[in-house]
Parts: C-alpha cells; structure tokens; sequence
C-alpha cells in the first residue's frame, strides 16, 4: 500500500490564496507563496498528509495559460523560495503535489511566439493541435489552431508531437529533481492522450515507485485512465455531486447508490481504485453556499472521509466559508486567506474536520476498509467499514428529529469517538439516540479520545515521527543492526500490515508486522530512522 491510500489532500489555488494581480506583467518577482509556512502547523493539526498546489509556474493570467514549466509564477516567488516551501513541508512530513496543466499552454508560451514571429518558417508548427495557415484565429493571428473547450487564450498542444512529450517529461524531471515533488494532479486529463500517459507514468515510476499520478476526469468510465498502465487515480466527479445533493434533497439513497456501484463489496465497479474525494474546489461553488442548510456540513464531511477513497479539503472549505460564480468568474472561489481571519469563520466545522482527521488517522478499517450498507432511510444512513479484524461503524442523521438507531454487532461494547460517548449494547444489538443532524464513527476502542485535549497536537506529532515508516530510507534495530526499508505491505490472508527491509550488512530480507516494527522493545523503539 502506498502512501496516498491512506492521505488526507489539502488543496490551495496559489494565485488566489495569496492574493496575487490577476495578470502578470513581468515585474518583479513577490514572495506571496511564502504564507504557506506560517499554515504549516495548521496543516499538521488537520493531520494533512499532502498539499496539492494549483497552478505555480509563470502564466499569463490564472496559471493554467502557463508560459513556462520550470519557472515559479513571478507573483507567487521563485524557485529558490518554492524549493524552501518544499523543504520546510517535507520537513514537517507533509507531501507536495503539483498541477500539471500539459494539455493547453498560454499564448506567451515560447514556441508559440515563435510561430507569431516567423509564420510557417517556424519549427514548432507542429507542436500545437490543429494549427494551420489556413486562415486567422479568433484572437487575430495570420493562423488558425485549437483552443481548449473554445478558449483561444488556452493554446492546446499536440500530444503526439515526441517534442512536445519530451519538454513537458523534462520539466516533470525538473519537478522531481528541484523540489522533490510526491504526485502530480492532471489539468484535462480526460483531454490528454493515452499514450502520454503511459509514458509519464513509466518515467515517474521509475524515479518513484510511490510517485501519486491523479487526473481531473468529469465525466466517463474512470477505469479507462486509473489503471496499471497509466493515472492512479482520478477526481470522483460522481459523488462530488452526490455528497451534497443527497443531503439537499434529504435522500441517503442517491450517495449509498453511488458508493455501491463504484466501491461495494459486491462489485463496485472502481474497488481497484482509490478515487479522490472533494466537496468543492477552485472551479466549483464553495460547499457552504451549495448546502441548503449549514447544519449539513459536519455530516457530508464525515462521510466523505468515511467512505472509500482520499479525502481532501480546498482551503477555507474547512471553516465553511462560501463563495459562487459570479458572472462567468471563478475569482469568488478563489480567495486570498489569512489564518488569524478564521476565527472568525466557522470554528466549530473546522474543530469537527481536525476530529475527523484525527480519527481517520487512528482507524485503519475507516481509510480502506471495505463498505457495507446496513441501513438506509432517506435521512438516515448506517454502514459499516470492514478490515481484518477491525469494523468501524458510521451513522448519519440528516432529519431535524431525534432518531432511535438500532443495529446488530458482534462487538461486545461500542463508543462513538467524534462525541466520546458509549453506545448501550445488548445481546448483540446496539442503541443509541441519534441527535437532529448529527454523525456518529462508531468502533470498539477509543483511542482518540484518551489523551487531554490540550495535549492531543503534540503527542500526535511525538508518535508520528517516531512510527513514521519511509521506503527506501535506513533504519537501526535497538541491537546495532542497519537496515533499508523496502516496502510497506499486507498480508494476504489477513490483510495485516508488513515491513519488508533488507539487511545493510549481508542483504538478507525480513519481514514482520508493522506494530511490531514501529512498537518497543521494553522503553526503546525496536527501530529509530537514521536517514533518508
């Protein structure tokens, strides 16, 4: 299993974010990016284990009319501030991902000046789809060439062109090298084509076997990019919708419906992926101004962390502020933020997302267990997640109503761990009183809620980097002995996790449970990280 499987994604639009002009017009270079540092323990306190970064390369506009790959966006830094910021979350265990918008470039792109410059004579004309000299372009050159979705500012590249592949592999190679990047998220990816993505996986793997390639897919059969041969994952599209239509239109059955068919136990159709989850993002309206009613938030994020597949926040979301289009302009969805401002936001959604984080951390069943549907109404939805030995139970209600929420187990006694209260088990069946739009994670052992409040922040940040498992990296046994870490993996009969390492000394290879090796021998740890 890889690292994303288990990740919590927070998403910032860069430009936005930091407030940056609306056009860049090659002035100098503002280090706005840099505010990223000062979230960093806000990052940690959600239990985010990866920050997916917008657009950051040097565009005309929005970042995704990019003008060049290997340069950070002048409004945004350079690479010497960018490669800090990478550092300094890399340092605090936080992965970096970036957008890769390589189906369309801007219309300063180098090579598209080119053929400005020289018309025909140009050795790029064959680096852009459909262009031809056959008359002028919307936009007013002696040429005409394909605009993405009708956008003639957004100059789509020719992706069967082996240059075009090889620049754009290039800057990736560059990513990877200059700012140690974890994944990549694909702009237009259902635009992009098959055979690009064939090989910039094949690269990326064989840089990083643990390299996160994510595609932005609207529409379509998701297995045709999330497949062994091509992307990870991609956007789940489907239940963006579901999560807060079922709630608006106060019908669990419409989400249930969604969840079954891609990731049931009895044959979803997406079990072999892990799709990335949202409720919103930089195109779509903020979920507090979609949601009909605001007391639905804490239960649409609970069950978007409890259902399978990544959970991931767009910046703001997680304290509830809104925003919409407005007169074709996504600026609304894309604020500038300053942290100390949310306080006075909703403090209370954000205190339940840092819950959810926490819990979602603690149970393994919550992250990847498998989904079963026990009971279902129209405002009310009960299921269960499934992973070895461990079941976590999830409870919805959406009325403006008390409901009695009776269920068999076979666990002998349960606790809800977002209210930290018991749940009354009888000869099999549990009950509970389920408050008016309240969510329940239900599981047998609390152990989220054992340590003080005031303390939880920093004994998490304690026991993560002590049991913080790193492939590739070395490791000493409390005897002496030197080893590398070669993969995390799971027992096929009972879906236990393994340590695979390998002795630095004599080669040999090991293999015990993950518990074990990130457990004690006595008051030491039986193994200490010495480098990466």
């Amino acid at each position: 299993m890889n690292w994303y499987d288990n990740a919590i994604i927070y998403h910032i639009y860069p430009l936005g974010f930091c407030g940056a002009p609306k056009f860049n017009d090659g002035g100098e270079v503002v280090y706005r990016l840099d505010k990223v540092l000062e979230w960093i323990p806000h990052f940690k306190e959600m239990n985010v284990d990866a920050v997916y970064f917008g657009p950051v390369f040097e565009s005309v506009e929005h970042g995704y009319d990019t003008t060049d790959y290997k340069m950070i966006d002048r409004r945004l830094g350079d690479n010497n501030s960018f490669r800090h910021i990478c550092d300094e979350l890399h340092a605090n265990g936080i992965r970096v991902i970036l957008d890769g918008v390589f189906n369309h470039v801007g219309r300063k792109f180098p090579q598209f000046v080119d053929i400005q410059e020289k018309g025909q004579s140009s050795g790029y004309c064959d680096w852009f789809q459909n262009l031809n000299f056959g008359g002028p372009s919307p936009c007013g050159d002696p040429f005409w060439y394909e605009g993405w979705n009708g956008h003639y500012n957004l100059v789509k590249l020719n992706l069967r062109n082996v240059g075009v592949c090889d620049h754009l592999i290039d800057a990736v190679n560059y990513w990877i090298e200059e700012f140690k990047i974890d994944g990549i998220r694909f702009d237009a990816a259902d635009c992009i084509d098959f055979d690009f993505f064939k090989r910039i996986r094949s690269f990326c793997k064989g840089k990083r076997p643990d390299f996160w390639l994510m595609g932005e897919i609207i529409h379509g059969d998701y297995n045709r990019w999330a497949n062994p041969e091509m992307l990870d994952s991609v956007t789940n599209y489907e239940c963006y919708k579901g999560l807060y239509s079922s709630h608006n239109d106060k019908n669990y059955f419409e989400i249930d419906y969604s969840i079954n068919r891609q990731s049931g136990a009895n044959g979803g159709i997406y079990r072999n992926i892990n799709l990335y989850n949202f409720v919103d993002n930089h195109d779509v309206n903020r979920l507090a101004s979609t949601v009909n009613n605001q007391a639905y938030l804490p239960l649409i994020y609970t069950l978007m962390y409890a259902m399978p597949g990544i959970p991931s926040i767009y910046y703001g979301s997680e304290y509830g502020i809104q925003g919409r289009k407005e007169n074709n302009s996504d600026d609304n969805l894309r604020p500038c933020l300053f942290l100390p401002d949310m306080e006075r936001e909703n403090t209370a959604l954000y205190r339940h997302i840092v819950k959810l984080g926490r819990i979602y951390r603690a149970y393994p069943a919550l992250r990847t267990g498998s989904y079963e549907r026990i009971m279902i109404t129209n405002q009310q939805l009960l299921f269960k997640k499934i992973l070895g030995d461990q079941t976590v139970y999830v409870a919805l209600n959406l009325a403006d109503y008390e409901f009695d929420l009776n269920f068999g187990t076979h666990l002998p006694a349960l606790v809800d761990v977002i209210g930290s209260k018991q749940i009354q088990v009888e000869n099999g069946n549990a009950y509970v009183k389920m408050p008016p739009y309240s969510a329940m994670i239900i599981v047998s052992d609390d152990i989220v809620n054992t340590v003080p409040e005031e303390d939880i922040p920093a004994a998490e940040q304690a026991e993560d980097k002590e049991t913080e498992l790193i492939e590739g990296a070395k490791y000493r046994h409390f005897k002496g002995g030197e080893y590398e870490l070669i993969a995390v993996a799971r027992h096929s009969e009972n879906n236990e996790e393994l340590v695979i390492y390998k002795s630095l000394k004599d080669g040999q290879v090991w293999a015990r449970p993950k518990t074990m090796f990130t457990g004690k021998a006595g008051d030491v740890r039986r193994f200490t990280l010495i480098s990466r």
